[in-house]
């Protein structure tokens, strides 16, 4: 389980988080959402060290991580794995070779070892047969399903995707929805996504927090946000550019 507790950041004299607290389940896929800038990102990487609360609690299973020192957090980020909504592959490299680095160097396993292993995470985002192909053989929903599998390869308890289905197609974005929920419920995975993608956060969230000025506007199920006489909450959700929200 992940707790952000009382989560307060501060950039210069913009106040983004202003009292944040969360807790994800595990095995379950948490959906953060929100107006582009309200914070969605800056919450999800204080759980892996890419930023530090000016005040406030992280916990990940029950121990305060939000101290740790750079070294300490290394073991996080193999407990907590983070796909970027670049796929941030290395065009020089083959697919298999992609996802083969990170278990060559945390692993300290053979190659032969290690592209054997790579080749089986792969199999698990269904590109298994492009593996000794390049990144720029692909478009950007087949690269998203390879930064997956790259993030796989530590086996990791919790993935955090940043806006997963930002400039795909419909097909791809769909492709890449399934693979979320697949994760979830074959392996056990879970998620955090950041999204402001409509159609992705009512297809496949179990939970949903929607952030707003800084703070959780509603913590709650699909079910529960459409049913929500909030104002903000159903001007988010039905794209209408009148409401309170500010722009």
């Amino acid at each position: 389980m992940i707790v952000f507790d009382d989560i307060h950041k501060r950039f210069g004299p913009k106040l983004v988080l202003e009292g944040v607290s969360l807790t994800v389940a595990k095995g379950r896929i948490l959906f953060i959402i929100g107006q582009s800038g309200v914070g969605k990102s800056v919450l999800v990487k204080h759980l892996v060290g890419l930023l530090r609360p000016d005040s406030g609690r992280v916990f990940l299973d029950g121990v305060d991580i939000t101290d740790y020192s750079e070294k300490q957090f290394y073991p996080v980020r193999k407990r907590c794995a983070m796909v970027f909504q670049n796929s941030t592959l290395f065009d020089s490299m083959t697919l298999l070779d992609n996802v083969a680095l990170p278990i060559r160097k945390h692993k300290r396993l053979r190659d032969k070892v290690a592209r054997r292993e790579a080749l089986g995470k792969l199999a698990l985002v269904g590109m298994e047969n492009e593996a000794l192909r390049y990144p720029a053989d692909f478009g950007d929903g087949m690269r998203k399903k390879v930064a997956i599998a790259r993030a796989l390869t530590l086996d990791p308890e919790y993935v955090i995707f940043d806006e997963p289905t930002t400039g795909l197609d419909p097909i791809s974005a769909n492709i890449v929805d399934r693979m979320i929920r697949d994760l979830s419920d074959r392996l056990g995975v879970t998620s955090i996504v950041v999204s402001h993608d409509l159609k992705s956060i009512f297809s496949v969230a179990d939970r949903i927090a929607m952030l707003y000025k800084g703070q959780i506007r509603l913590d709650g199920t699909p079910e529960a946000f459409r049913r929500s006489e909030d104002p903000v909450v159903q001007q988010f959700i039905s794209g209408s550019p009148e409401g309170p929200m500010e722009v």
